[in-house]
């Protein structure tokens, strides 16, 4: 079976869950190099037009990009991981800092939805992902926030189960946050999209199945 593609930007770090195993592949995003070198690890692969690096870029591969591109060095290393066969990535990094980053970090979530992958955005306080016509569970003992926001026009179909504010089959737009700040109630709770792009935060508290 693959393993998991770990993806670490230049954003704000974050260690949580941070645990690469055999089969893995670790890829530095330009200047998300640093926060690995503070934590004496070598990228398997380095990727970007490093003009975020104040030092030469390390690892057992080196990509280097033109600094004018359509890519980001973000979105050029989750092609890697994508060409390579992974299909579930873990991003750090990616929040914090300069919000249009965080934003452009946020999409990316989406770009992995829709070739078929799980890309999970991890920062201090939640994680994120994105849902394309499908479903999340979170095991029961569950706490904290959760918030879903429509990407892309409309999500048709959504069901918020075993949560403070129940729906079932409503839609959501992307013009109205009425996702935000819904809460778990400690029974196992489920997230679905029947046709549309959902993004999904939830507080590291929830514990969510297959994550």
């Amino acid at each position: 079976m693959q393993g998991r593609c770990w993806i670490v930007g230049a954003g704000d770090w974050c260690a949580r869950g941070w645990a690469p195993r055999a089969g893995d592949i670790v890829v530095a995003a330009d200047g998300g190099q640093a926060p690995l070198v503070r934590l004496n690890l070598l990228p398997d692969v380095v990727v970007g037009d490093f003009d975020s690096l104040r030092d030469a870029p390390h690892g057992g591969e080196v990509v280097r990009l033109p600094a004018e591109k359509d890519d980001t060095d973000m979105v050029a290393a989750l092609r890697i991981g994508l060409e390579r066969g992974y299909r579930e990535f873990r991003i750090y990094g990616a929040a914090g800092g300069r919000i249009d980053h965080t934003i452009a970090n946020l999409q990316s979530l989406n770009f992995l939805a829709r070739q078929g992958a799980r890309g999970v955005l991890v920062e201090e306080r939640y994680m994120l992902t994105s849902l394309l016509n499908g479903e999340m569970r979170f095991r029961a003992g569950s706490r904290g926030m959760l918030s879903v926001f429509a990407q892309g026009g409309e999500a048709r179909g959504v069901y918020l189960e075993g949560l403070k504010y129940e729906q079932h089959g409503f839609t959501l737009r992307d013009d109205y946050p009425m996702g935000v700040s819904n809460e778990f109630t400690g029974v196992p709770a489920r997230v679905a999209v029947r046709d549309g792009l959902l993004l999904v935060a939830w507080t590291h508290t929830a514990l969510a199945e297959g994550i």
